[in-house]
């Protein structure tokens, strides 16, 4: 018989508040990015590894993150989440270097991918015993991404307009603190015999990072050249290790088995693509109000605000009223379309556009793509579950998404670069590097909607499997999602 957690509220308050700084993690930095790049000395194919770093790092672990959760009690993981997230943010902030921020960033993004999957495990502990709570909890939990998207982007001008870009890592460090002080108030989960499928993790995150390493270099060496092609050929060597990985251990990160989920596979492709297409949308409309428009820190930060309001009020309180009426695939098909047809209209930006004219509708159409097309995506992926499979896949989905905008910058900076956008101080040179970027990121957004509307199964069905009583013992899956 289980017995339902009095505190419950409070605790969801500190699992809502550790998923709005992990995703600020990933908004923060960008209106920061010009001020550290003139005081660190990145080059401008280099400083997108200011985001890569965190996100390649978050994306290749968060499976090895729940199964740490699940045999080391998920209370434990989270609080050693937030102790790794604290030492990467002193690193980040006290950097003097490039190559030190980057490895800032990677050890936040080690810190993320602890916080995000014991996160979710706590939160179905704390409210799997009753559906109703459950939901209400999801959709505060939920809504707790958007909004430390909005936070971030406005805080990150905020701290490097009128204090220091420094700042944008500092605050982790008294929120962390508070956050620890405040694990009490959750559930404790009894650690599980198992092993650690640390060769997978391993071989995973290093094919990932290796494969963008090659694809940011590829403009500056060469597409053919040796150390391309190399470095190329030893990324898919160790991707594919993984999988032989995952097949042959006992207690592999991603049994292959989940893949027969309906709709996981296409769900996950419609993923990719569509963090393929929308953070380098983001990236490179950051650097277009700074470097070209000349915007300060502030200003850029506060010229992204309609965009992240607009994707809060959709995500939270409209798509999934349109989710029960139309089903999932109608609305990825229809939000990637949206969202290459944003990215479409931003690629007319001009070296002596405006903010109004240039900026702000095609903005507000590419977020409406994206609002509605992310969480569809991320529900069909998990609709087919079972129920000991319903938090891997989510892990998965999740995983797919980090690793196709880390991928997606990755290209899309290596083309913005070849069509001017390293010419720093050029305007028409970096507006047109921007604008082949945007037209890059649209066809990938548009090469998702076909890919969707032909290989989708259509199932009006979008929820996840029911969630387990919460007297039952966190599974592997459960503690995967994010």
């Amino acid at each position: 018989m289980s017995t339902v957690n009095p505190r419950r509220w409070w605790a969801l308050g500190v699992l809502a508040a550790a998923q709005f700084m992990v995703i600020m993690d990933t908004s923060i930095i960008g209106v920061a990015l010009p001020e550290m790049q003139k005081d660190l000395g990145f080059s401008q194919g280099e400083l997108q590894w200011v985001f890569n770093a965190y996100v390649i790092v978050f994306g290749g672990l968060l499976l090895l993150g729940g199964r740490l959760s699940d045999l080391f009690g998920a209370r434990r993981i989270f609080a050693t989440g937030w102790v790794v997230m604290i030492v990467g943010s002193v690193l980040a902030a006290a950097a003097q270097s490039a190559s030190v921020e980057i490895a800032g960033r990677a050890v936040q993004g080690v810190g993320g991918a602890l916080i995000a999957p014991s996160a979710m495990t706590l939160l179905m502990m704390l409210f799997g015993h009753n559906p109703k709570e459950l939901g209400k909890a999801m959709a505060l939990y939920g809504a707790a991404a958007p909004a430390g998207g909005t936070a971030g982007v406005f805080l990150g001008g905020v701290f490097t307009e009128w204090v220091s870009w420094p700042w944008v890592f500092i605050i982790y460090v008294p929120i962390g603190v508070a956050t620890l002080a405040a694990t009490g108030l959750l559930p404790a989960v009894q650690a599980r015999r198992g092993s650690v499928d640390v060769l997978g993790a391993a071989a995973v995150t290093a094919g990932l990072a290796l494969a963008v390493f090659a694809v940011v270099r590829a403009p500056e060496v060469g597409w053919g050249a040796t150390a391309t092609v190399l470095e190329l050929v030893g990324a898919a060597v160790l991707l594919a290790l993984f999988f032989v990985i995952q097949r042959t251990v006992r207690e592999p990160l991603m049994p292959l088995s989940v893949w027969r989920i309906p709709r996981l596979g296409s769900a996950n492709l419609a993923m990719t693509l569509l963090g393929a297409a929308w953070i380098p949308m983001w990236y490179f409309l950051n650097l277009y109000l700074q470097q070209v428009l000349d915007y300060g820190a502030f200003a850029s930060g506060a010229a992204l605000l309609p965009m992240t309001v607009l994707l809060m009020i959709f995500m939270t309180a409209i798509t999934a009223r349109l989710m029960g009426r139309f089903g999932a695939k109608p609305l990825i098909v229809a939000g990637l379309f949206a969202l290459a047809a944003g990215l479409v209209w931003l690629a007319a930006v001009e070296p002596t556009g405006t903010f109004l004219v240039d900026v702000l509708p095609a903005s507000l159409v590419a977020a409406l793509g994206m609002a509605l097309a992310y969480i569809p995506a991320m529900m069909a992926a998990m609709s087919g579950a079972p129920q000991e499979q319903a938090g891997l896949a989510s892990g998965i989905v999740n995983t797919t998404y980090n690793v196709g905008s880390a991928l997606g910058l990755a290209a899309l900076t290596a083309l913005a670069t070849t069509q001017g956008a390293g010419e720093l101080g050029n305007l028409p040179a970096l507006t047109d590097g921007f604008s082949a970027a945007f037209i890059g990121a649209a066809v990938i957004a548009a090469v998702g909607a076909v890919i969707t509307l032909l290989a989708m199964k259509g199932d009006r069905s979008a929820a996840p499997a029911a969630a387990p009583a919460a007297d039952a013992p966190a599974s592997r899956s459960e503690t995967a999602g994010v």
